[in-house]
C-alpha cells in the first residue's frame, strides 16, 4: 500500500507540475500566478487575478487560493478569492467562498486549473450588478473554513446550500 501512495502522489506532482507550467506559460487573461506561492509547496497556489476591461470588475485586482489534496485531479481543488479584495458578486461570499458547480458537483479531472480560472473570469465578466448572495450573512457566521464542505444546489442562476460538519 506504501508504494501505491507514492506513486499517486508522484501521479499528482506530475500533473500539478504540467498545469503550473501551463499556468506561467499561457495564462488566461488578466491572470498571473504568484510565483512566491509554489516555492513550498506545490499543493497549494495563488493566482494573481486583474478584471476584464469592459466589465464591472474592469481595473480591480483579486487573488485567488488554490488548494489541491492528494486526491487531484479526481476531486477538484479548494478554490476561493481571498486577500483584502474579494469581488462584490452574487455567486461570491464576503469570506471568499465561490458557488460555482465545476468547483464541486461538475468538476471533471479533464478539467484544470486554466478551465477553472477562465470559468471565474466569465462568472465575473459576464455580471450585471455587483451584489452579495442574499444569504451571506448567514452563510459566513455558519460556514466551515473550506467551501467544499458546504452541499451546494445549483438551479440555474439560483443556488441554495445547506452546512456539513
Amino acid at each position: 500500500v506504501a508504494g501505491t501512495t507514492g506513486t499517486r502522489q508522484i501521479i499528482i506532482d506530475k500533473r500539478l507540475q504540467k498545469e503550473l507550467l501551463a499556468l506561467q506559460n499561457d495564462p488566461p487573461p488578466g491572470m498571473t500566478l504568484n510565483e512566491k506561492s509554489v516555492q513550498n509547496s506545490i499543493t497549494q497556489w495563488i493566482v494573481d487575478m486583474e478584471g476584464a476591461p469592459g466589465t464591472l470588475y474592469e481595473g480591480e485586482k483579486f487573488q485567488l487560493l488554490f488548494k489541491f489534496s492528494s486526491r487531484y485531479p479526481f476531486d477538484s481543488p479548494q478554490v476561493m478569492f481571498t486577500g483584502e479584495n474579494i469581488p462584490v458578486h452574487p455567486h461570491v461570499y464576503s469570506n471568499g467562498h465561490i458557488c460555482l458547480s465545476i468547483l464541486t458537483e461538475d468538476w471533471s479531472p479533464a478539467l484544470s486549473v486554466q478551465s477553472v480560472c477562465l470559468s471565474i473570469i466569465s462568472m465575473l465578466s459576464s455580471c450585471k450588478e455587483k451584489r452579495r448572495p442574499p444569504d451571506n450573512s448567514f452563510y459566513v457566521r455558519t460556514c466551515n473554513k473550506n467551501p467544499k464542505k458546504t452541499k451546494w444546489w445549483y438551479h440555474g442562476k439560483q443556488f441554495e446550500f445547506v452546512i456539513t460538519f
